[in-house]
């Protein structure tokens, strides 16, 4: 089979382990980058070189940056009073895509998982509370998903930072705008209810 030796091998087994890949779409992209001009293919090799040495995460906030601190920690226009703690870079582009927050992050790099063997050690927890005793944040929005690692990881900051002199916030979860009522499951109807709000 074509796929089953040789470079084209090699090349299918390192695109399945991106995420999301699975063989017949590795195999799909293979045969992409086969046919493609060897031009393309050395701009796609070089730009995924170039990313692997210029990003980096921030000292501070540990999102990815080029720059030292990242655009966002240095930005003295946001409130560093405020700092949302998200799982995942990604999360951060999410948040700012709004434009309705001005303050800073923190970027864990993943969520609680005794099922994955991801512990407090595995994620940014102690710079997180190395921030806050720094002193000048006086709340910490806890915006990890609403899941079950993520609802772990939030309970579980939330002890950490009980006996800090900051308040400690979670984001509102309930029924997404543009939806019905009727197709929203029990467990979003209920944080829809119990986040709900004056008008």
């Amino acid at each position: 089979m074509l796929f089953d030796q040789g470079p084209l091998k090699d090349l299918v087994a390192q695109l399945t382990k991106l995420p999301g890949i699975g063989r017949k779409s590795a195999e799909r992209l293979a045969m992409h980058l086969l046919r493609a001009p060897t031009a393309d293919v050395h701009a796609l090799a070089a730009a995924m070189l170039e990313v692997k040495e210029r990003i980096q995460l921030c000292r501070v906030c540990f999102n990815l940056t080029e720059t030292q601190p990242c655009a966002i920690c240095s930005d003295e226009a946001r409130r560093a009073e405020a700092v949302c703690v998200v799982e995942q870079p990604q999360d951060v582009v999410a948040f700012e895509k709004t434009r309705a927050y001005d303050g800073k992050y923190h970027v864990l790099h993943g969520a609680l998982s005794p099922l994955e063997n991801i512990g407090p050690d595995h994620l940014r927890i102690a710079e997180l509370l190395a921030r806050v005793d720094a002193g000048g944040i006086r709340e910490v929005i806890l915006a990890t998903n609403p899941n079950r690692d993520g609802e772990a990881t939030a309970s579980y900051l939330a002890e950490l930072l009980a006996g800090r002199p900051v308040e400690v916030t979670r984001i509102a979860h309930g029924v997404p705008v543009g939806s019905d009522l009727e197709y929203a499951d029990s467990v979003t109807l209920k944080l829809s209810l119990q986040g709900r709000r004056k008008m």
